[in-house]
């Protein structure tokens, strides 16, 4: 047997992720490739998004991908510890609980705050590089709230309600934008004087957003001074208190609240390694990714330093991420199969910052964007990262956490998308739907006019000469159908009584179609069968409240095609927008669904995403 091919990646971060599933993708069916992932929780964390959790516009569980759906249908080995020792030499990593081998090494674990010796913003402040970090000032804001609505002295209430965040890059502005929407919701539910609550960023800059070109961060602070953030640029911050922050000018500002965005290093842990470092802690790497002098140590994401132009480093932000992982897996795949190495080129495409949930200025790939389209392409790159995270799951989990059910209107949709309303109204209009398509079902099981002589006797009587499923009796009035056998335009004259159909012909993309599914009478009874089962199946499931949606879904297919081939009336029109309405739950009021769809929603879960499990077992 041969010896195991041992990849390790420590971080599960964007590119720890990124690089762990391309692997696993490649040696799917490679027994001999053994790849194992290690971090201290047993999540991915969106990091770009913790500022929604901390402002309080999402909820914590929306920023967090748990490790075990990510990689549930992979061969990577996901183990949750705390990394003690790197050991380059021997080619070992000791975590609290194990000892890893590996062959090949990513480093990937990140990066973290820079307080460049300030006095007091370590034990003062807040710092936003973590989920951690993210529900601390969530709920210290609360607790700042709280406490203001309760102090009568106003020195020290104000002192509460002024919140200052420190450094204007991404992080700092996107965080004070959150400030921004929050802080009405807060003022009323905790009964507060809007008026007293005072929003600061304070950069020590003479410009803010510096990564953008100037009419775009223009147009960023012009839209935060205009909604009541204060911009104190050219600032520097000397000492921090607990009560106050002091700047370099002299001006002491009474706070509670500091949150600290100035900057980020690398890693204090990575100096452990006895990797060579550059500007920041951070590790140095070649142009193929690999550590200094070390062929089978590779440095991805934050912690990385590369110089792909003098003095410009790669930057730390989520596409660098992505595409020094990208130049790792083609390496590390590349030094495995004994082939050419690949150097790393970036391409990136821009940036983009938001303030809220409904302003957002952009750089990208040349087009500069702000408000609601620059917000719009904003959700598309995050779900275009999250679909190759976990597909369609993360894709659907982040809708739902953005747009489905986002409270304050705190989106660009407003609270157009998330108003929630007692489904129980939906109840006597899914009963009525399922008794019309049940009856229509038998009509054209027994025959219509069958049916219209015997009404429900009919069901005793039997089927009629004139049903729906009888061999030879073709209701669908198509031309190539009559003209196709004998007898058929007798049967399609008799299918012509009905009321006037909304389009007098079929568009002629529909009758293409048609005569490639249905090009003869005899597949045309088939299908008229097949018409007969799905009504009744959706009225019963209607009914019964079972698989609602899906009932609906074919409720409306069903509407759609009658009325493009020629066969459906005016009437038959409320059926559709109907049936969309009743996509949103109308079966878990009294219905089946209230029981089967969680049930389902387990099992199939459990199957796909992978069952939860203690991280100990």
């Amino acid at each position: 047997m041969l010896n195991k091919t041992k990849i390790l990646v420590l971080g599960a971060g964007y590119s720890g992720v990124h690089v762990a599933k391309k692997l696993a993708k490649k040696y799917k069916k490679n027994n001999n490739i053994e790849i194992t992932l290690i971090d201290k929780n047993p999540f991915h964390t969106l990091m770009t998004e913790l500022h929604e959790v901390a402002g309080g516009r999402v909820q914590p569980e929306s920023v967090q991908i748990e490790l075990s759906k990510i990689f549930s249908r992979t061969k990577v080995n996901v183990v949750t510890d705390y990394i003690e020792k790197v050991d380059i030499d021997k080619k070992t990593v000791v975590t609290t609980f194990g000892n890893y081998e590996y062959d090949y090494l990513v480093i990937g674990t990140g990066s973290e705050p820079a307080f460049f010796g300030v006095p007091g913003v370590k034990g003062n402040g807040f710092t936003l590089w973590s989920f951690e970090d993210a529900i601390r000032i969530r709920e210290h804001i609360q607790s700042m709230f709280s406490g203001a609505a309760r102090e009568r002295d106003e020195k020290k209430r104000r002192e509460m309600l002024t919140f200052i965040v420190a450094g204007s890059g991404f992080t700092g502005i996107e965080m004070a934008g959150e400030l921004l929407e929050w802080k009405s919701r807060l003022a009323k539910e905790y009964n507060v004087d809007v008026k007293e609550i005072k929003l600061l960023v304070v950069e020590a800059m003479s410009t803010i957003l510096n990564m953008l070109d100037r009419q775009q961060a223009n147009k960023a602070e012009k839209y935060m001074e205009k909604h009541g953030v204060e911009l104190l640029k050219n600032s520097p911050i000397v000492e921090v208190t607990p009560n106050s922050i002091k700047l370099k000018d002299g001006q002491e500002i009474p706070t509670r609240t500091l949150i600290w965005t100035c900057g980020i290093q690398g890693n204090q842990e990575a100096g452990e390694y006895g990797l060579e470092r550059g500007r920041a802690g951070r590790l140095l790497a070649n142009e193929y990714m690999q550590a200094v002098d070390k062929e089978n140590v590779f440095v991805a994401g934050d912690i990385t330093y590369y110089e792909e132009q003098p003095g410009k480093g790669t930057p730390q932000i989520v596409e660098a991420a992505l595409q020094t992982g990208n130049t790792i897996v083609k390496n590390i795949i590349a030094s495995i199969e004994k082939k050419e190495m690949t150097k790393f080129k970036s391409n990136y495409h821009g940036f983009m910052v938001s303030i809220g949930g409904r302003y957002c200025v952009a750089n990208l790939s040349g087009m500069k964007l702000s408000g609601f389209f620059a917000m719009v392409m904003k959700h598309l790159v995050n779900l275009h990262y999250l679909w190759g995270v976990n597909n369609i799951n993360a894709c659907f989990h982040y809708l739902m956490h953005e747009f489905f059910s986002m409270e304050d209107k705190r989106s660009i949709m407003r609270g157009h998308l998330s108003s929630k309303a007692n489904r129980l109204w939906l109840l006597p209009l899914r009963l009525f739907i399922g008794c019309i398509w049940v009856l229509e079902g038998l009509k054209k099981l027994y025959g219509e006019n069958t049916w219209a002589q015997n009404g429900f006797s009919s069901i005793v009587k039997g089927i009629g000469s004139d049903s729906w499923i009888k061999a030879g009796n073709m209701k669908m009035p198509f031309d190539w159908l009559v003209a196709a056998g004998s007898g058929a335009s007798e049967q399609a004259a008799n299918a012509v009584s009905q009321p006037t159909p909304i389009l007098s012909q079929m568009p002629g993309f529909y009758k293409a179609i048609m005569k490639i599914m249905i090009p003869n009478p005899d597949i045309a009874i088939w299908f008229q069968r097949m018409v007969v089962f799905m009504e009744i199946c959706i009225g019963l499931a209607l009914l019964a409240g079972l698989f609602t949606f899906i009932a609906s879904a074919a409720s409306a297919f069903l509407v759609t095609n009658f009325v493009l081939s020629a066969m459906g009336d005016w009437s038959i029109l409320w059926h559709f927008f109907g049936a969309i309405a009743l996509m949103g739950g109308a079966g878990r009021i009294f219905g089946l669904d209230y029981w089967v769809m969680p049930w389902l929603s387990d099992r199939l879960g459990s199957w796909w995403l992978g069952r939860r499990i203690p991280i100990y077992k």
